[in-house]
């Protein structure tokens, strides 16, 4: 998640509103609550795991503060590394876990080497990853060399950001009752609940 100076006020609220609202919504879900850990990477001057990955039951939110520039790049180099540390891998020994999905949002430009923190990030098995640019200051065009799962907010309001999150814990919902009902995974948008109108794909 940015947290950078340009989320000061109304967006960096709804932001922490948004992350309560899903992990609440998320807690209701029994397929969720058995097969659903969240982190939380927060990019401004820095990059830092602000929640390591935590399953839904423990899971707290910490309070974050909308400071300082945009480091995207050191973001994507943060998830290559939590996802070494954090995520089991599948050895003949072990069923690991799943491939993690990841959302990306961000409200405007990246003012590091993105590209060498997205060279580390490609190395990486994810199941998919879904940016959403949020406000006119966001470049969807960069987060499409990224992901091609792109979505846009024209504004990055509360009830927007709003809009997101709980989209965002419909998706991870569904991942859920996949892994749970049919072990497949989830590898693209079109398995995922259709975005609600305040979502634009990018395509």
């Amino acid at each position: 998640m940015d947290t950078s100076g340009s989320m000061t006020g109304e967006p960096i609220e709804a932001v922490k509103n948004g992350v309560q609202v899903m992990i609440s919504s998320l807690r209701q879900n029994p397929q969720a609550i058995e097969t659903a850990f969240i982190s939380i990477i927060t990019f401004d001057s820095e990059a830092k795991q602000v929640v390591p990955l935590t399953d839904l039951a423990s899971f707290q939110m910490v309070d974050i503060r909308a400071t300082g520039t945009t480091s995207l790049g050191a973001a994507l180099k943060l998830v290559s590394t939590c996802i070494d540390n954090e995520v089991t891998k599948t050895t003949a020994e072990q069923k690991g876990d799943w491939k993690p999905l990841v959302f990306i949002m961000t409200d405007g430009i990246p003012t590091d080497d993105w590209q060498l923190g997205l060279e580390e990030f490609r190395k990486r098995k994810t199941a998919f990853t879904v940016a959403c640019a949020a406000g006119s200051a966001a470049d969807s065009s960069l987060l499409k060399q990224i992901t091609e799962n792109v979505v846009s907010l024209d504004t990055a309001d509360s009830q927007s950001i709003a809009k997101f999150f709980t989209w965002v814990s419909a998706s991870i919902g569904v991942s859920s009752t996949k892994v749970e009902d049919g072990g497949q995974e989830v590898t693209g948008m079109g398995e995922l609940p259709p975005p609600p109108a305040e979502l634009n794909i990018v395509t």
